[in-house]
């Protein structure tokens, strides 16, 4: 029921499932695409469910102590946004460690925040001292109070997802009874979602597996470059390559990954062009302004079921219910590259064409007015 939320950690997930209808027809799937939508979420992303989560279990289990603790994470961003928030909403001072190339929007939102932001250098190993994950490790040993709550082994991290993410996703599916119009199994039959830390992936596939559907297909997107994948020799062909693509796929393989087939079917690689040209897709069909790895999740489930046997049999039955991982929008990706020459320097619409004719003219006349010369 509606009500006054007490702070913004009260309006963490519960985020919409949303019918990707005109994506689908894009793409000739026949099948009922579904997009979790996670950037609706109060800090902007999946992330804030762990964060969430990380930080209050920790109070209960006594290891952050207001006044005197700490917070320090090693991230790709999200997780980051997220901890400032909890932390500006529960008084505990924060440190972000981040790589280079995670966009400067995140470190914006991040000290808006509150936070302070430490830079390290993308091409560092993980295990290496110059890396994110090392230089909080230093940074833990030698401020007093410091924290790593780390996402990475943290098991609040999937279960976050098997406690909220999982079962919004099965009381949305179950809840919206088939029609004629719109036929749906009502079952949760495919998710398919990217993986940074895999615990998105892991813990809501234990949601639905073990508690509503133990025949639903999960499927992992992992970028090229990334080792995530299972079995291994799908990452051999670009491994140590660099992506662009922020929030996902990693040099190591985080605990908190379940690469076991019981929890995770099939994995899919995936690009970054095909990705930044799937955020289009969704963006101008869809209305919903996602981000780079939302395009991962789009394009991973498209290769699944255009490509495999299993994928194309779902693709064709229109009762299916294929659910995505929306992760982010783009808020944290404005002043990125991809995302500029898609919005700002693509193929010109023939409404432009006509709107230049009907304003030809007008533009030199205003800026004369304005005391500037040129055109519209």
């Amino acid at each position: 029921m509606p009500r006054i939320l007490n702070n913004a950690l009260e309006a963490v997930g519960n985020t919409p499932l949303i019918r990707l209808d005109k994506v689908a027809k894009h793409y000739d799937l026949r099948c009922n695409l579904l997009g979790k939508v996670e950037y609706m979420s109060a800090g902007g992303s999946v992330k804030d469910r762990i964060a969430k989560a990380m930080v209050e279990a920790a109070e209960r289990e006594g290891k952050l102590i207001p006044g005197k603790s700490v917070v320090i994470e090693p991230t790709s961003g999200n997780t980051g946004i997220g901890l400032a928030m909890a932390c500006a909403i529960k008084g505990y001072s924060v440190i972000i460690c981040m790589p280079e190339k995670m966009s400067l929007e995140k470190e914006a939102a991040l000290r808006a925040l509150g936070a302070e932001v430490v830079r390290t250098p993308t091409e560092a190993p993980w295990d290496s001292p110059e890396s994110h994950i090392g230089v909080a490790q230093k940074l833990q040993r030698e401020i007093p109070g410091g924290v790593i709550l780390d996402q990475y082994r943290n098991a609040n991290n999937p279960l976050a997802h098997e406690l909220t993410t999982g079962p919004e996703i099965i009381e949305a599916v179950v809840s919206t009874p088939t029609t004629p119009e719109q036929p749906s199994s009502e079952k949760v039959d495919v998710l398919i979602a990217s993986a940074g830390t895999g615990g998105t992936v892991t813990g809501i596939s234990r949601a639905i597996k073990k508690k509503h559907n133990k025949e639903c297909i999960v499927v992992g997107v992992d970028p090229e470059g990334s080792i995530l994948a299972y079995p291994d020799t799908l990452n051999s062909k670009h491994q140590g390559e660099s992506y662009v693509v922020e929030g996902i796929g990693y040099d190591f393989i985080p605990d908190v990954l379940s690469r076991d087939p019981v929890d995770v079917d099939a994995w899919i690689k995936t690009n970054d062009d095909e990705a930044f040209a799937a955020v289009q897709v969704i963006m101008k069909n869809e209305g919903l302004l996602v981000g780079g790895s939302s395009g991962s999740a789009l394009i991973g489930a498209i290769k699944w079921l255009k490509e495999t046997k299993e994928g194309r049999e779902v693709a064709e039955k229109e009762e299916k219910n294929v659910v995505l991982i929306l992760p982010d929008g783009i808020r944290n990706y404005i002043g990125k590259e991809w995302f500029l020459n898609g919005a700002m320097r693509g193929e010109r619409s023939p409404l432009a064409d006509t709107i230049a004719k009907v304003t030809k003219g007008q533009g030199q006349a205003q800026n004369k007015v304005n005391g500037v010369n040129g055109k519209l």
